[in-house]
């Protein structure tokens, strides 16, 4: 372990199940669990409210320099505030899910989250979960997995998380705002989505959250054992 703190990078896809996995392992683990779509999607939550275009630059950098993110774990999630506001629901909207993809590709916002997630980990054992967290947060990160499911499991997924919380929505709606992401998520200049050459590939696509779960404690408990 680095610094004698242990950190676990998972990556992937939107709607592959990324931070199901990881606040089960970081619960289990008693390890701190760090949402970074979370963040970037209160970034994105308070550009729409602001009306901060994203291609003014000078709006952006003064924006920024306004947003200050807690993630607050409870018992059963992680609470996310944005300067003091308990935005945890607000951000989980289709609205934002438009949007937060552009909104992380934008460089001046990397940067600052970054070294806000680098900051969480220095002195901690944390679970992170995001999709640049093994290549440029934590390119020394222990254990780094890679998740991914097929587009149509992701969909389904993500179509009945979004009607579980009343959104009106369509199932096209959802693969084209997946596809979308899974575009400019992997085609952005400032830290594109990719697989760490060193990160182990889960692909859930037919298990369930235990058997993720277990396929991921059993990596941990090995690389443990020889850290």
């Amino acid at each position: 372990m680095k610094n004698g703190n242990f950190v676990i990078a998972i990556d992937g896809f939107s709607s592959c199940g990324k931070s199901t996995v990881a606040k089960a392992l970081a619960k289990k683990l008693n390890f701190v669990f760090v949402d970074s779509g979370a963040m970037y999607r209160a970034v994105t939550l308070y550009f729409q409210r602001n009306n901060i275009s994203l291609s003014d630059d000078a709006a952006i950098k003064s924006a920024i320099e306004n947003i200050h993110i807690d993630l607050v774990p409870l018992a059963d999630k992680t609470q996310v505030l944005l300067n003091g506001e308990d935005v945890s629901d607000a951000i989980r909207t289709m609205e934002v899910s438009e949007y937060v993809s552009e909104v992380s590709a934008i460089k001046a916002v990397r940067h600052a989250m970054v070294k806000q997630q680098q900051a969480l980990g220095a002195k901690r054992n944390i679970v992170m979960d995001g999709r640049d967290i093994g290549t440029t947060v934590f390119p020394n990160a222990d254990l780094k997995v890679f998740m991914t499911a097929s587009p149509q499991v992701r969909a389904e997924r993500r179509f009945a998380e979004l009607t579980a919380k009343g959104e009106v929505i369509t199932m096209e709606e959802v693969k084209d705002n997946l596809s979308h992401r899974d575009h400019i998520d992997s085609t952005r200049e400032e830290s594109p989505l990719r697989q760490a050459d060193d990160a182990v590939v889960l692909d859930n696509s037919e298990l369930n959250q235990e058997e993720q779960l277990a396929f991921v404690v059993d990596l941990v408990n090995k690389r443990m054992q020889t850290a």
